[in-house]
């Protein structure tokens, strides 16, 4: 699933490309998501004036006062698509893509290989569930290939009622030691539950909680309450330095192809537990384990960890 991190990455290159456009059309491909009408009528004609996020949750700001919502969820991508570029942004549905086995043209200009696997081949595709199309001949394309993201229209008292429901930000102001501090108090959770639970902190999921995790030196499986304020410092400061380092490289699960040259999110290359399951721990040389937590795999030194 894209976190925090992926999800900055698309608010702020699409930031640079679709603030400030014109939408001319709306299509609809999935009736799941909502009468095209409906959507019609809120968003031709109209302006994205801002583009801005909860934790996981990009929110489009129209020039009419309402908002664009887009979740990505489990396996949502978006793709914005001109003349020019071609830029991938969530979740690919290749993963496994040799991805920088050189180039080919593609229908807009030169892209990478492997970017037709990556957003699940030629736009639109059968996961295609969302267009906006912008004047100039712009679009944005919303895929998902298994349906849990949505989009929806909302307005301003909607919205303070959606971010009421999220807890705080890692990268913003409100994120102190006191107030993590508090957040955790008297929970019987386990802190990797914890540090996921969008009420508690919003934007962190399964890959970015095992490497604050890891980087803290805490066991995943430890209970949220039971943690001493040294063990609290160690998650807070790791939060910020992961999350920060992972946006600088563009995330973990984020693509972008522009012309002949081609972009992935290699913070993949700088994870240190997530996915290494039997490698050896780069602190002790340990062997890296893998248990179940809420379902999810969860990624850890059992010697470095405590």
């Amino acid at each position: 699933m894209p976190e925090l991190p992926e999800v900055e990455t698309i608010r702020r290159d699409l930031s640079k490309k679709i603030v400030g456009g014109k939408i001319v059309s709306v299509e609809v491909k999935d009736k799941k998501l909502g009468e095209a009408k409906n959507f019609a009528r809120v968003l031709v004609g109209n302006k994205i004036v801002a583009a801005d996020r909860i934790g996981k949750l990009l929110i489009l700001k129209l020039a009419g006062g309402k908002f664009l919502l887009i979740h990505l969820k489990m396996t949502g991508q978006l793709v914005y698509e001109d003349q020019e570029e071609l830029i991938a942004g969530g979740h690919p549905f290749n993963i496994k893509s040799p991805l920088g086995r050189g180039v080919r043209p593609g229908r807009t200009g030169w892209v990478n290989a492997g970017i037709l696997e990556e957003i699940g081949g030629k736009l639109p595709n059968k996961y295609t569930r969302f267009i906006l199309n912008f004047a100039g001949g712009r679009r944005l394309f919303f895929n998902d290939t298994r349906r849990f993201g949505y989009v929806k229209i909302v307005d301003k008292k909607q919205l303070a009622e959606i971010r009421s429901a999220y807890g705080i930000e890692p990268l913003k102001p409100e994120f102190t030691l006191a107030n993590l501090r508090k957040t955790l108090a008297g929970k019987k959770i386990n802190i990797k539950a914890a540090l996921m639970d969008q009420k508690n902190i919003a934007g962190i999921g399964n890959i970015y909680a095992s490497e604050i995790l890891y980087a803290a030196r805490v066991k995943p499986t430890r209970a949220a309450g039971s943690l001493k304020e040294e063990e609290i410092k160690r998650i807070f400061n790791s939060a910020k330095t992961v999350l920060t380092n992972a946006i600088k490289h563009r995330g973990t699960t984020f693509s972008d192809y522009v012309d002949t040259s081609g972009q992935k999110g290699n913070f993949s290359k700088l994870l240190k537990v997530y996915e290494r399951e039997g490698e050896s721990c780069p602190v002790c040389g340990g062997k890296i384990k893998n248990t179940k937590i809420a379902g999810r795999s969860t990624y850890f030194c059992p010697k470095c960890q405590k």
